[in-house]
């Protein structure tokens, strides 16, 4: 961001903020402007996006934003420290330890719901049943485990898992089951969509842990394994809430922009797409969300207006 922008936006702030207090009005103050509000950014592009869209609006209304680069499962002890006021993407069936203690202690917020229509479990590219007939079943996972062995896993099949700092709960199902598999963690989210369409386009065996929303999805076929509910349930692998989690000061310290953040939702439908531009077509992140914030104010003014009137 440019500094005469920033000016730009702080001098808004103080007009905003003159209507704001208005006699009569009912609305929440901007609050210490002067200070940037920071919001997490984790390992993954919809998280980017979320995040992006939300800082974007809250620019609109005149706050300095700061975007920070942390780990996910440690953006919630940032958050409760005040290193970030916001992290805004928080997956309800990925919390590891520290989130639930730390909403408990009251030193993180749940903010409520994000928008998106999530889900999350073991998936493999449609091919793939024509290797394994008794796919989606969960037996068949386990009966056809040697199809999916590699040089590197045998006699074990080998499982793709998410990337070693976002969790371990398939590597946990997997010796907690004692399923004859290795779980492989990749390296990132750009490297698990690049052998699911390394698979499709091969024809070779993938197991792998994945979620949705995601713009691959609609690229490339694929099916989720029928994982009994009870072992979803054991092992933190059911269909997912996602929620916002701040900093218990950003009310106070910034109320409109706390009211904003509770308002805000983004869907499905607004994350695949501009994903798929962005990880697909090779765009930038803050020229994709620019772009959309210039043509969706519809979308996004009302989230404003719900703490300002």
């Amino acid at each position: 961001m440019t500094v005469p922008f920033r000016f730009t936006r702080r001098a808004a702030a103080a007009l905003v903020g003159a209507a704001l207090i208005a006699p009569g009005a009912q609305a929440a103050e901007l609050g210490a402007t002067e200070d940037p509000i920071r919001l997490a950014l984790v390992e993954w592009t919809g998280q980017h996006l979320t995040t992006r869209i939300i800082g974007s609006t809250l620019e609109e209304m005149g706050y300095d934003v700061e975007y920070v680069s942390v780990g996910y499962l440690v953006s919630g002890a940032a958050a409760a420290d005040g290193d970030v006021h916001a992290t805004l993407e928080v997956w309800d069936n990925n919390l590891g330890d520290l989130f639930p203690q730390l909403l408990e202690e009251g030193r993180l917020e749940n903010l409520g719901d994000v928008g998106l229509d999530a889900g999350e479990g073991w998936m493999y590219p449609s091919h793939v049943a024509e290797m394994c007939p008794g796919l989606p079943s969960w037996e068949a996972v386990q009966d056809c485990a040697q199809e999916f062995a590699t040089a590197e896993t045998f006699p074990q099949g080998r499982f793709l898992s998410y990337p070693a700092d976002w969790s371990n709960r398939s590597e946990v199902l997997i010796e907690g089951e004692d399923l004859n598999y290795k779980a492989v963690p990749s390296g990132s989210e750009g490297a698990l969509v690049a052998e699911l369409k390394a698979a499709a386009e091969t024809d070779s065996p993938l197991l792998m842990m994945f979620w949705a929303p995601h713009w691959v999805l609609s690229e490339v076929d694929v099916e989720w394994v029928d994982m009994p509910q009870e072992i979803r349930e054991e092992y933190s692998i059911t269909k997912p809430g996602v929620f916002k989690a701040v900093w218990p000061g950003l009310k106070d310290k910034w109320p409109a922009a706390y009211e904003v953040i509770a308002a805000a939702k983004i869907t499905n439908e607004i994350q695949e797409p501009l994903m798929a531009r962005i990880d697909r077509d090779g765009e930038d992140t803050e020229a994709v969300v620019a772009e959309w914030m210039a043509a969706n104010e519809d979308v996004w003014r009302p989230w404003i207006e719900t703490a300002t009137n």
